[in-house]
């Protein structure tokens, strides 16, 4: 059975990796991008085009409005229903995305408690009065793990986090199981990396291709949609930014700006947060023909 997770920061080149060994050992691919599950949200979480899928059957992108919450636990569900189907017809399953959590639940068991609505509302309502840099930063006191992989950003998950904390009494990663207690033993978790200086510059470039690509109108055409309704949605980078110079919070070019600063900070979260899991193989940047041979022939090596 063959299952391969392919991770790392954003702008390393996870989704053209993917393809390519999908290519190579005829598999199928399940995303594990949280954003990429909205529909219409293609330019800002550089979803592939379908020409770029190359025929590659790529699952879970494009399921939700973007009216909808995302949750790790249907997520979980869903994914790992695939991932099952997929390998009892011998088809590879090849995740990637750079939601550290996504992939986590897939692997592992979450021991998060069920919601409390009061203690929920409880610290939504200080998040509104208080702002989120406030709740951020509480939650960097609490539980600093958790608050390098949760952008301020996304006020849903920071609230979350909370209120996990609250419920437990212990920091929202305590609840985060141990390696070892994986679900499926056999997979093999690959982690692109690259010099940070050199992941800034694509960074910086990838935004502006976004732009030229016609962002702005993308996130206007999805506020008509309902954006503003969504708090997942609208609190990607990005779009969130786009938001507010919509809303003349910021002009242009202050939108833009941003949106390269808070990616390369996104971008540091993710390392942080992959860094931590001892069973990811971290391959260098290199010629994707090169890290296809180099993970197909690593992966047939350990069956």
């Amino acid at each position: 059975m063959t299952l391969i997770v392919i991770c790392g920061a954003t702008a390393t080149g996870k989704s053209d990796l993917a393809v390519a060994l999908a290519e190579k050992l005829g598999g199928q691919i399940i995303n594990a991008d949280s954003m990429q599950l909205y529909k219409g949200m293609d330019i800002g979480t550089a979803k592939l085009s379908i020409e770029e899928r190359k025929g590659i059957r790529h699952h879970l992108i494009d399921v939700l409005s973007v009216r909808e919450e995302a949750s790790v636990a249907q997520y979980q569900n869903d994914a790992r229903n695939l991932i099952d189907q997929l390998l009892e017809q011998s088809i590879p399953a090849i995740v990637v995305g750079g939601t550290g959590l996504y992939i986590k639940s897939i692997l592992d068991d979450l021991n998060f408690p069920d919601t409390d609505p009061e203690v929920r509302e409880k610290i939504a309502r200080q998040a509104e009065e208080l702002g989120v840099d406030v709740m951020h930063e509480r939650l960097t006191r609490l539980d600093p793990a958790a608050a390098a992989a949760i952008p301020k950003e996304n006020v849903r998950r920071v609230v979350r986090a909370l209120e996990v904390i609250e419920l437990t009494g212990r920091p929202y990663t305590a609840n985060l199981p141990r390696v070892g207690s994986t679900k499926y033993p056999y997979a093999r978790q690959f982690g692109l990396v690259m010099e940070r200086e050199t992941l800034h510059e694509r960074i910086d470039l990838r935004v502006e291709k976004m732009w030229d690509k016609g962002l702005v109108r993308e996130v206007r055409d999805l506020m008509g949609e309902g954006l503003l309704e969504g708090r997942t949605a609208q609190a990607a980078l990005g779009y969130a930014q786009i938001i507010k110079f919509a809303q003349g919070v910021m002009t242009e070019e202050e939108a833009k700006e941003e949106t390269k600063r808070a990616t390369r900070q996104y971008a540091r979260r993710q390392e942080t947060w992959f860094s931590r899991d001892e069973r990811i193989t971290w391959v260098k940047k290199a010629p994707i023909s090169e890290l296809v041979t180099k993970i197909v022939s690593s992966t047939i090596s350990d069956t």
